[in-house]
């Protein structure tokens, strides 16, 4: 069983940064690829961003690419979303998850989920 603590999110106004931190505990998750979703009031579940294990392939949200970085760091049991450039429209919670042997945008394919941290852009 893994466990996925999210952080760094908070309030921040459009054209602003932050970073997202999940700290993961319980099983090694550095065999698995890791990926962020969030979710807006009212709006199914999205895929943002997803990293292979090794943190050499990463895939985007058509939505993000550009502006968003994810990144991991193994012998932290950590992964990082780096998030430039917001606008209102990325308000959501965002969710960490885990456990995906391929790198996916189906959360289906995810076994593990954090309870979730709120990001909230003002105009």
């Amino acid at each position: 069983q893994v466990q996925l603590v999210e952080s760094g999110g908070g309030l921040v106004e459009a054209g602003g940064s932050l970073r997202l931190s999940c700290a993961a505990s319980g099983r090694t998750f550095s065999g698995y690829v890791m990926g962020w979703f969030r979710q807006a009031p009212g709006k199914e579940r999205e895929f943002v961003a997803a990293i292979s294990w090794s943190g050499g392939i990463t895939h985007y949200a058509g939505s993000v690419k550009g502006r968003f970085t994810i990144s991991r760091d193994n012998a932290k049991n950590t992964v990082y979303l780096q998030m430039n450039s917001l606008k209102p429209e990325d308000t959501a919670v965002y969710h960490c998850a885990g456990g995906a042997v391929v790198l996916s945008t189906n959360p289906a394919e995810y076994n593990y989920w954090g309870q979730g941290t709120q990001v909230t852009v003002s105009s």
